[in-house]
């Protein structure tokens, strides 16, 4: 089985996430370093400033922090972005999940199982993550998770290290 090019995931990502977001995650100039499985499927895919997806066996990205970072930079708001306030800063900041009564916005667009980006109600990324229920859930419910954070800002920086 051939490997998968690098063309090949930035088209899987443009699908995932929207146009313009494969040259975002993964820039022809850039120099990546892709971990393959033994059937030729990418793993992993890092960049000097870190990890920027894994693929699941889905086909669909798993977000790292610094891929979270390349899509909050290129993505206009609210695309996958959930929103939330001082109250669950830190928390987030530490890779602690977010709950629906936490959440001030979100993009309208996400569905349960989306990879988002949690962001502070002044745009700063505080993570990235898995959300568990859809932007009407997340808007509408007062209890549940609303977002399974995988990575917070802080993790990544003590990863980094």
């Amino acid at each position: 089985m051939a490997k998968t090019s690098r063309a090949d995931l930035r088209t899987t990502a443009d699908y995932q996430f929207g146009r313009g977001a494969g040259d975002a995650l993964f820039p022809a100039e850039a120099h990546l370093e892709i971990d393959y499985s033994t059937g030729g499927r990418p793993s992993q895919i890092h960049a000097p400033d870190g990890r920027l997806a894994s693929m699941g066996t889905d086909g669909r990205f798993t977000l790292g922090f610094a891929g979270g970072r390349r899509l909050h930079d290129h993505l206009d708001a609210p695309a996958y972005r959930v929103v939330v306030g001082d109250e669950s800063e830190p928390f987030v900041r530490d890779g602690e999940n977010v709950f629906a009564k936490f959440v001030e916005e979100c993009g309208d667009d996400i569905r349960p199982g989306d990879e988002v980006m949690v962001v502070h109600e002044g745009g700063e990324l505080l993570g990235v993550g898995r959300a568990e229920l859809s932007a009407e859930g997340m808007r509408d419910f007062g209890t549940g998770m609303a977002v399974m954070v995988r990575e917070g800002v802080d993790e990544y920086v003590d990863g980094e290290e």
